[in-house]
């Protein structure tokens, strides 16, 4: 994780862009991640762990519409990285929201997780958005493992892409 780390300071760094997270299931570890990284001060702006409802929905906007749908959804990880770039005054976003286990959560299967990414593209544009599902056989600890690396590898591929 820690190259996947350094590569998204790197990327972020050369263009003058910041990130900030959103995380729920992941709960800070992939804003720890790119904390480790020497420099990271020049584009992390920081993160929120919104690990109840209410608090995505008051502190990162997500939509009552969306957490109506499920909380482990795609739409509620795009929402809470569009709401902690808007928050926190950054280009990028990255949401993590899931079941880590051992048991389900309103009826999502544990080890099932969503991230998203937004990039804001400029005013009056439409932000570019990245979205993955991971599903994980591990235990709790192993899972959020998993969507840690998944949503730095995301927010990489979306930089690439960007």
């Amino acid at each position: 994780m820690k190259d996947l780390a350094q590569l998204i300071v790197s990327d972020l760094r050369s263009r003058s862009w910041t990130i900030a997270t959103g995380e729920s299931l992941t709960a800070g570890m992939v804003c720890a991640a790119l904390a480790e990284v020497p420099g990271c001060s020049a584009v992390l702006r920081g993160g929120v762990v919104a690990y109840q409802v209410d608090i995505k929905e008051s502190i990162l906007g997500v939509s009552e519409r969306a957490i109506a749908q499920g909380v482990v959804s795609e739409q509620v990880a795009l929402e809470l990285a569009q709401g902690a770039a808007r928050t926190l005054s950054a280009r990028v976003g990255v949401g993590t929201t899931g079941a880590a286990g051992p048991d389900a959560h309103d009826g999502t299967p544990a080890g099932t997780a969503w991230v998203g990414v937004w990039i804001h593209r400029g005013p009056g544009e439409p932000g570019t958005i990245r979205s993955r599902q991971i599903t994980s056989s591990g235990n709790r600890a192993q899972v959020r493992a998993e969507v840690t690396r998944a949503a730095l590898e995301e927010v990489l591929a979306a930089l690439q892409a960007a």
